[in-house]
């Protein structure tokens, strides 16, 4: 056994629930920091989005209608871009997630002897691996709700700023209660790779490809939110003339004497609400919460015919 398993090996503390709690957080406060970092930032990202990003481009908005949201460049094609990289990073985030489950969490314990040592301490295997599990889960949930909060309130407040296409409406129906369920999902797939592997090498590559082929399949198949899943998303614009009366958007662009022709002093644009949102959002994370107790029973079960061998 290494010298570093025998240091971080739990002391006698680490019997009760609490030190088994101190002990995961101990060995791997590393990532814990690295996870706390990324959602501080990605919801620093988020409430500049909600606040001094938006401006430049609900100005233009307001002043030249949604043509100017579709203009080649300038600030409003740029807003629109960037309010999807919230998006993205918590894609990235759940790789992470599976890759770290697989990895240090499960399989690196494993093969350095650490998770072995805890057994003999009176833990069980199953306590240790429920609070391996249940620690990152319980900084998961809350860091991805946050997330997905900060996100939806986005949307109510700018989604109007977005160029319509499939874009959108594959935003709208992502975002939810699915999107807490999917890194949760890549948790306990991480773990049960990790134990099956045992080594933190091979556990981390195929933890990767798992998570890979569960978001592909979810990209492509019915009920997960796939780009080209979702029904069309309906958008309203409005223009108001000076006396406040609301006509048709007349498309002038930045044309200030099409603008005085129509007397046209304002404008608005708003995404409909979808009726089959919830529904859908609801299908998903109940198939990925399923699949993801799948998951973690089949990693307990391997647990417990290995530790019976063993």
């Amino acid at each position: 056994m290494s010298t570093a398993a025998v240091l971080d090996a739990p002391s006698a503390s680490a019997r009760s629930p609490r030190g088994l709690i101190h002990t995961v957080l101990r060995l791997h406060r590393g990532a814990l920091w690295i996870w706390l970092a990324f959602v501080t930032a990605t919801a620093g990202f988020l409430l500049w989005l909600l606040g001094p990003g938006a401006e430049a481009a609900q100005h233009k908005l307001a002043g030249y209608g949604y043509s100017a949201l579709i203009m080649s460049d300038g600030p409003a094609t740029e807003y629109s871009d960037l309010f999807y990289y919230p998006d993205t990073l918590l894609t990235v985030a759940s790789f992470a997630v599976a890759l770290f489950a697989g990895g240090p969490l499960i399989a690196r314990e494993l093969e350095s002897g650490t998770a072995q040592l805890a057994w003999t301490q009176s833990v069980s295997p199953a306590r240790w691996l429920a609070t391996a599990l249940a620690v990152p889960a319980a900084f998961i949930v809350l860091g991805t709700t946050l997330l997905t909060v900060l996100y939806h309130q986005l949307w109510s407040a700018h989604s109007d700023l977005l160029i319509a296409g499939i874009g959108p409406r594959s935003l709208y129906f992502s975002l939810g209660p699915a999107t807490v369920a999917a890194p949760l999902l890549g948790l306990a797939l991480g773990a049960l790779i990790g134990l099956t592997a045992r080594r933190t090498l091979p556990a981390l590559a195929f933890s990767g490809v798992a998570y890979f082929l569960v978001y592909a399949f979810r990209g492509n198949h019915w009920p997960f939110q796939g780009r080209y899943q979702q029904p069309e998303l309906s958008s309203r614009s409005r223009a108001f003339t000076s006396a406040g009366t609301e006509i048709r958007d007349p498309g002038c662009y930045d044309d200030k004497a099409c603008l005085a022709q129509h007397d046209v002093v304002r404008f608005t644009r708003e995404y409909l609400p979808s009726s089959d949102y919830w529904p859908r959002q609801l299908l998903e994370t109940g198939v990925l919460l399923a699949l993801t107790a799948v998951a973690v029973a089949l990693a307990f079960g391997l647990l417990r015919r290995r530790a019976a061998i063993g």
